[in-house]
């Protein structure tokens, strides 16, 4: 099977994102702006580059589109972010967030896009964005002090085709968090200091075996060692070794 290349799928989904949000009905928005926002009769809120250093109150109940990168937010609140039931867009690049847990995004049921570069997460925890079963694009990169991500974070993203790990602090990476994603087509790898050793090898050989387009080169230096050390471990046993063609 042949995939588009990453930046195509991901340029494909933003496009119907875009056309979806403009083309839905429209209804009456609740009463009120954020300060130093901009809300339109499209349902977006704009708070780009605001220097914001709280998550903004009185949103729109419809906002479908929340546009909130380039400020100094460091809480996503559960309580007032889960109002936006109607969300399909989240950008939350390039703030300074440290933590999201499952009830983050506990009633997003129609995210669709969420964008959480840029920040300052440590780790991501068990079932963090469990409830998002509609995302199918999460950007979750350039987190320098990201070494940890739960093997159950993305268990029940089942749509999820697009996901963005590149440049952060992971050295290891559990299988379980990809294996279980059906409709996943593209996984961004590279830029993170991958410790080449045991931990990673089944990641290594699925890696191997599957028909994905990973992205970047770090983590294919990584596959090539870990295969040769997985050949000569099972030299002697030619019949345990798998066909990689």
């Amino acid at each position: 099977m042949v995939f588009a290349s990453p930046l195509v799928t991901q340029c494909r989904i933003v496009v119907l994102l875009v056309l979806c949000l403009r083309g839905a009905p429209s209804p009456a928005p609740s009463a009120g702006c954020p300060e130093r926002c901009v809300c339109d009769e499209q349902l977006v809120v704009q708070c780009s580059g605001q220097r914001l250093s709280s998550f903004p109150t009185n949103l729109p109940l419809v906002t479908r589109q929340l546009i909130l990168s380039n400020n100094h937010i460091d809480e996503l609140p559960a309580l007032q972010l889960n109002y936006l039931s109607d969300l399909v867009y989240l950008d939350c690049s390039n703030n300074s967030i440290r933590d999201i847990s499952e009830s983050t995004f506990g009633n997003l049921r129609k995210l669709v896009y969420l964008d959480l570069s840029y920040n300052m997460f440590l780790k991501i925890e068990d079932q963090a964005f469990g409830p998002l079963s509609s995302l199918v694009m999460l950007r979750l990169t350039d987190n320098p002090l990201l070494s940890e991500i739960h093997p159950t974070a993305f268990a029940e993203n089942v749509a999820l085709q697009v996901l963005d790990l590149s440049r952060n602090n992971l050295t290891t990476l559990n299988v379980t968090s990809l294996i279980t994603l059906p409709a996943l087509r593209s996984l961004g790898f590279s830029g993170n200091p991958w410790n080449c050793v045991c931990e990673i090898e089944d990641l290594c050989l699925w890696m191997q075996i599957d028909t994905f387009r990973f992205q970047g080169n770090k983590i294919t230096e990584c596959m090539g060692r870990m295969r040769n050390k997985w050949f000569e471990k099972h030299l002697e046993n030619k019949d345990n070794i798998p066909d990689h063609k």
